[in-house]
């Protein structure tokens, strides 16, 4: 069986023994002194952290509660309160025992998101061992090739083999080119294989998530021999054991069987008796998002990856699937805000990077702008005989903004969650349309009702009947108008391959913008010829 002779060959394999002394899994030494000065140093930053948080959540409480309790308190004698006679020496706090007191793993947690490289490295080294490891697996795949590169050539290797293949493949594709070669040959022979296999793949695809390591069966084994198997293919560092996939000699899928099935079976009885034969399932090139909505409608912990002949390549589990969600909701987020995505949390991001990304479309909204500056100066004749018109201008282009803000933010979520399809476009403009008309006329009475009222004080001149319904039938045309180009432009992005993401609020607001004055112009020009105009 093919599967038998891998794990026979991790079993008997020379680099699948502990690594020589140049790569030892002991952790590089601190000096005393240094590791007491380290210690220190986060253990100040966590406590900082701690109280900020504990003083926030004090805030947030009911300080009428609080003056009663510190009331009752008072009141009570001396002698009776628990803290009485407690005058003598106080307990050590947890900053005075930092050189006796080894580093908790929840401190340097606290204080990881401000601590440099070296400091983090640092504090990874003062824990203890199985800690250090579990935090270490447990963190983001660009803090691990922050980590690994920083550490020396002896050390990378132990920590590079913590690592399950597909975490292998995140890390060689976070690290920069010219390391990249250098960290895949830190793995075994087998283990490299799997990774070039996964990198092969695009990194948001089913393929660059999977983990080629998972539990295998073959239809004609029985329930003893099946779980007499998995139990050597766990200690080869299966991904997951809760179910396993039945496979043919050419390793194509025929079905899966879940533990407690095992469990549950006579122990003669044969694998393929007991297996489900309907499997969900997904391709190597499935996008991650639409990936994760498998998930969801089936509620699934571990899908199966299968090419298009029916070899199965790897699985994905839902713990995958929680950080694709989670980078997938930052990056529609940052996106939302009118700005590129950030390839690394905030905090990481340097300065060059940042600028780019924000100022590149600060510059491009400004330019948008700069046509409403335009739009005005076709209409200075109207404005200079009525300035009264200025007044409104706010008015009527922020509510189209906002109008197509809301639009495109549903659009584009509604997408994201699979809800709506490119199909779909013209069921959403009707549906828009439809919308934009209500609110329109809703906003369009109210501004009437505003001008009309301010108007009868004087505000506005003998004319202001005609101004309040020009200003209403603006913020109808408007509005209807940001409703339906907020809903439609994420579809025409989709259309030429980009992300409907880009389309944002600001990126919206400012094309409304432009459009709104023209029609507010328009509509002026129409109904105050001969009054005001």
């Amino acid at each position: 069986m093919a599967t038998e002779d891998e794990d026979r060959e991790r079993a008997v394999r020379p680099d699948a023994t502990p690594p020589p002394a140049d790569a030892t899994h002991e952790l590089v030494r601190i000096d005393p002194s240094t590791a007491a000065e380290v210690t220190q140093e986060i253990r100040l930053i966590a406590s900082a952290r701690a109280e900020a948080r504990a003083e926030s959540r004090a805030e947030r409480s009911d300080s009428r509660e609080e003056r009663d309790d510190d009331d009752e308190h008072d009141r009570e004698p001396i002698e009776a309160r628990p803290d009485a006679g407690q005058l003598g020496p106080r307990e050590p706090t947890p900053l005075s025992l930092a050189r006796d007191e080894p580093l908790d793993v929840d401190e340097l947690r606290d204080a990881w998101s401000v601590l440099d490289v070296g400091e983090r490295l640092d504090g990874l080294r003062l824990l203890p061992r199985e800690d250090a490891e579990d935090y270490f697996i447990g963190l983001h795949a660009v803090d691990q090739t922050d980590l690994l590169l920083a550490m020396h050539p002896g050390e990378q290797r132990s920590w590079m083999r913590l690592l399950e293949p597909d975490d292998v493949a995140d890390v060689i594709q976070a690290a920069p080119e010219d390391q990249r070669a250098r960290l895949l040959g830190l793995v075994d022979r087998l283990t490299r294989k799997e990774v070039e296999a996964l990198l092969a793949y695009e990194e948001d695809e089913a393929g660059g998530l999977m983990n080629t390591r998972y539990a295998r069966l073959r239809p004609q084994m029985t329930v003893d021999e099946a779980l007499s198997y998995l139990r050597r293919q766990a200690r080869t560092q299966t991904e997951t054991i809760y179910y396993a996939y039945v496979l043919d000699a050419d390793q194509k899928l025929l079905g899966v069987v879940s533990f407690r099935d095992l469990f549950a079976a006579p122990p003669t009885i044969r694998v393929a008796e007991i297996m489900e034969t309907e499997v969900v399932q997904a391709t190597p090139d499935m996008d991650q998002e639409a990936l994760s909505r498998l998930f969801a409608d089936h509620d699934l912990s571990v899908v199966p990856i299968v090419d298009a002949d029916g070899v199965m390549k790897g699985i994905v589990t839902v713990d995958d699937i929680v950080d694709v969600v989670q980078e997938e909701a930052t990056e529609d987020a940052q996106k939302f805000g009118g700005m590129e995505a950030l390839d690394q949390p905030y905090l990481q991001v340097g300065w060059r990077e940042m600028l780019r990304k924000r100022g590149s479309w600060l510059m491009l909204l400004m330019l948008g702008e700069m046509l409403t500056a335009s739009a005005m100066g076709v209409f200075e004749h109207e404005i200079a005989k009525a300035v009264v018109l200025s007044l409104f201008i706010p008015l009527i282009i922020s509510s189209g903004g906002n109008s197509g803000s809301q639009a495109s933010t549903l659009v584009i979520r509604a997408m994201a969650l699979g809800e709506v399809r490119p199909a779909d476009i013209f069921r959403v403009v009707r549906r828009e349309l439809v919308t934009g008309l209500i609110l329109g006329s809703a906003l369009g009475l109210i501004g009437f009702i505003r001008v009309l009222t301010w108007g009868m004080a004087g505000w506005y001149g003998e004319h202001y009947v005609v101004l309040a319904i020009a200003v209403a039938l603006s913020l109808v045309g408007v509005v209807l108008f940001g409703t339906i180009a907020g809903s439609t432009l994420p579809f025409v992005l989709r259309r030429f391959g980009a992300d409907p993401a880009s389309a944002s609020a600001p990126f919206v607001a400012t094309l409304v913008d432009v459009t709104g004055l023209v029609i507010y112009f328009l509509i002026a020009k129409v109904i105050l010829t001969g009054t005001l105009l």
